[in-house]
């Protein structure tokens, strides 16, 4: 008998062979003699599954199965009720960073983690808020980034910045990502941002995206840190820029002249069963494609 047991299992709503890689890692799991839970908006039409109870977010989970890419445990993340669920993500997206395993490897590693060979990865996470005429409009946390950006093309925005209630900058530009060290990987890289390992712990990541002054660079800041960010977009002539507030590239939200975003590190951790050995390097060599020529 292993120690994680009662298995959740969900999956990318659509992509090639889903059934069949579905099928693969239940097969695994009833072999371990495994309770299983699964996501019935997304499995119920799949045979494999069929007779398995429906996830209702009552059952006590001892670990949730995530097949498919990265946008999935996202996804799952957000739609998860109990935060003491670790997550076990078996990739079939394309970068992956947030996968601990391959599909072509699950029978041989999965059987192991499920017998406590593996080791519980805690990831910290963002919790944002946003404030508009003094009144807190919205409450939400992000695995990998908060991204607060204009929509238009080639129209700049004032993002006043403080930490802990002092000043840092105003960054004029398209936007600012304030990441996690897990989304050091994600969208604040792709915008010059530094790779953070996630061993470095709780820390905040400020990346301007496209910023008009060359000095206003990347910043990374300690885990206590309280970011504070006012939105100004109608200081020049437009009066039509769009700007928003997205968690994690899911969940969006308008933004208005004058709104304040604040983002410290949740009281929540994310928890993710991994392999003993750290797999973060020998990832950002595969998928980043590094000592390739």
């Amino acid at each position: 008998m292993g120690r994680y047991q009662r298995i959740g299992i969900t999956v990318k709503s659509a992509f090639d062979r889903k059934d069949e890689a579905v099928a693969r890692v239940v097969q695994i799991l009833k072999k371990e003699k495994c309770s299983l839970f699964v996501d019935a908006q997304r499995l119920k039409e799949l045979g494999c599954t069929r007779g398995c109870a429906p996830i209702d977010g009552k059952q006590k989970l001892d670990l949730l199965v995530v097949i498919g890419g990265d946008g999935t445990v996202l996804r799952a993340i957000r739609e998860l009720k109990n935060f003491s669920t670790p997550i076990l993500s078996v990739n079939r997206g394309t970068v992956g960073f947030l996968a601990e395993i391959e599909l072509k490897e699950a029978a041989a590693v999965l059987p192991e983690l499920l017998r406590g060979q593996g080791i519980v990865d805690e990831r910290s996470l963002l919790r944002v808020e946003a404030v508009r005429r003094r009144k807190t409009i919205f409450t939400g946390l992000a695995l990998n980034e908060a991204v607060i950006a204009q929509g238009t093309i080639a129209r700049l925005i004032d993002l006043k910045t403080t930490i802990n209630g002092e000043d840092l900058t105003t960054y004029r530009a398209d936007g600012l990502i304030i990441a996690t060290p897990t989304g050091s990987t994600a969208y604040s890289l792709a915008a010059g941002g530094p790779i953070v390992h996630p061993a470095f712990g709780p820390a905040m990541i400020l990346t301007p995206v496209n910023p008009y002054s060359f000095s206003q660079k990347p910043i990374v800041l300690r885990g206590d840190s309280n970011v504070a960010v006012t939105v100004h977009m109608k200081v020049r002539k437009f009066t039509d820029i769009e700007v928003s507030l997205t968690l994690d590239g899911q969940v969006y939200m308008p933004l208005e002249e004058g709104d304040l975003i604040r983002i410290t590190i949740a009281d929540k951790t994310m928890k993710f069963l991994r392999r003993r050995h750290d797999t973060f390097l020998s990832t950002l060599r595969k998928k980043l494609k590094w000592g390739e020529r």
